[in-house]
């Protein structure tokens, strides 16, 4: 393990006593053009434009089967539903999340390790990456709860430490993602300016947040603004698809009331060099299995 480095200057403050909007100081893309890897130079433009890029077919239809097996071998399991690590549905105490994938699972292992995936990290991220987060969602029919608007960055900066924006997220589908179950939406081009929220984040903040967040939300008038400026993408696709995107980009995704589940794997890969310090809004950090502190680059 590495030893975090010491606290930086705050480029990108929130949670104070007002709302604050803040051009990206950072680069989108940091790999220099040319680089090697998954992406085509036309996608690695496309991403740095609209802070996404979605892929068609990631998995092959067996491979999916053989992650699908898995997250229901987690889910349906009664001591990993007793593990810290497992979040649950306010309503139904239904499995939501399983936290920490990669280390619990060699399944999810081998797949965070996958070149496919860690590569394409590497090329937008122009560094070796570490997992600052895994897990699996679920989001079961009749009634599984979304998550509201909101830029990660923003959580992972005031809460976990994350200095810079070096950081990309990788969703990818484990069942069919229609448009009506839950899926995914990102507004294209957020991701240039970063949302200060106003408030204080409150004790244990990610008790609450997995379940349902408060702290962090931009206003209703500042969600609008972007809304007309940039649009709403709604991300369908079958299993084995995935949706890469900026770790600032804004996205959320509605409750699924349709019979059809929506399961996916969810991995954040943060740069060696962008380690995190300690929290820049936030009274502690959070557990190591939501913002990891363990600097070991994927292999």
């Amino acid at each position: 393990m590495t030893t975090a480095p010491e606290r930086t200057a705050d480029l990108y403050p929130t949670r104070g006593t007002s709302e604050v909007i803040t051009p990206r100081k950072d680069p989108v893309v940091w790999s220099q053009p040319g680089a090697a890897g998954p992406f085509a130079p036309s996608e690695l433009s496309d991403f740095e434009r609209d802070g996404f890029f979605a892929i068609g077919e990631l998995l092959t239809a067996e491979e999916v089967a053989v992650y699908r097996a898995e997250l229901d071998r987690l889910v349906l399991d009664p001591t990993m539903r007793a593990d810290p690590r497992s979040i649950v549905e306010p309503k139904s105490q239904s499995v939501r999340s399983v936290f920490e994938v990669h280390k619990i699972s060699e399944v999810f292992a081998k797949l965070v390790a996958d070149p496919r995936v860690v590569g394409r990290a590497r090329q937008i991220l122009g560094s070796d990456v570490y997992v600052h987060q895994s897990r699996i969602n679920v989001k079961p029919g009749f009634g599984a709860s979304g998550f509201y608007w909101h830029s990660d960055f923003e959580t992972w900066h005031a809460e976990d430490g994350l200095p810079n924006m070096r950081t990309v997220s990788v969703s990818i589908a484990l069942t069919e993602n229609y448009d009506t179950n839950g899926g995914l939406m990102i507004m294209p081009g957020s991701h240039q300016h970063f949302v200060g929220c106003e408030g204080e984040t409150p004790k244990d903040n990610y008790k609450r947040s997995l379940q349902m967040q408060d702290a962090g939300i931009p206003s209703d008038e500042v969600l609008t603004k972007m809304a007309d400026k940039h649009g709403i993408r709604l991300f369908t696709g079958k299993a084995g698809s995935a949706t890469w995107f900026d770790c600032n980009a804004m996205h959320g995704s509605g409750d699924n009331i349709t019979p059809y589940p929506r399961s996916n794997v969810f991995v954040v890969f943060n740069s060696v060099d962008n380690m995190a310090v300690e929290p820049f809004a936030a009274p502690v950090r959070r557990p190591d299995y939501i913002g990891a502190r363990d600097f070991t680059p994927v292999r």
